[in-house]
């Protein structure tokens, strides 16, 4: 376990831990390092804990997304071919009810969120992992990503549109992040 500290404009000591296990402390500057290391001790059982339920979480999430192989050409090519058969009805039913038309749909593969919207050129990307999920999720996350069409940002508009169009929205998204982790 490595412990980096780094010293910032801040009033007081915190700590986090990273995805790989390790402690960042965050101590303002002209902290004594002496102060910093007790505050360390003071903490180890936290972060015993803390690093404990993280790694739990990334192993889950590993496992999680090695249900769906995709080393190879072949293996992309058929998860990007059942994709799109998935959500081709789904975008075609909430463009019509939204009223919005990205210019572009792409598939990729991508653990780090389940899609994005790029505004300026109209496009959406969804991730292949979305295979992984139930299909009432994977449909949150189509809604969720043509609203960004509207709406660019997660304000209160943004929200009403996703109560509009798709009212599980909530139920879907904590069903996501318990399922597979990461985001929307």
């Amino acid at each position: 376990m490595a412990i980096e500290v780094t010293y910032r404009w801040t009033r007081r000591l915190s700590m986090r831990i990273v995805k790989n296990g390790d402690v960042h402390v965050s101590a303002p500057i002209g902290m004594p390092k002496r102060l910093v290391e007790a505050f360390i001790d003071e903490h180890r059982e936290w972060i015993e804990k803390a690093r404990k339920k993280t790694l739990e979480r990334g192993t889950k999430r590993a496992d999680f997304f090695a249900q769906l192989p995709l080393s190879t050409k072949a293996q992309k090519a058929d998860a990007r071919q059942r994709l799109e058969a998935l959500l081709t009805p789904m975008i075609e039913k909430h463009m019509k009810k939204m009223e919005v038309s990205p210019q572009a749909v792409t598939y990729k593969r991508m653990i780090s969120r389940w899609g994005y919207c790029n505004v300026k050129n109209r496009s959406i990307c969804f991730s292949l992992y979305l295979l992984l999920l139930p299909e009432w999720c994977v449909e949150h996350v189509v809604v969720h990503e043509l609203c960004h069409l509207l709406e660019p940002s997660h304000n209160a508009r943004f929200h009403a549109l996703m109560d509009r169009y798709y009212p599980r929205w909530r139920e879907a998204r904590k069903a996501v992040i318990d399922i597979g982790g990461g985001r929307r």
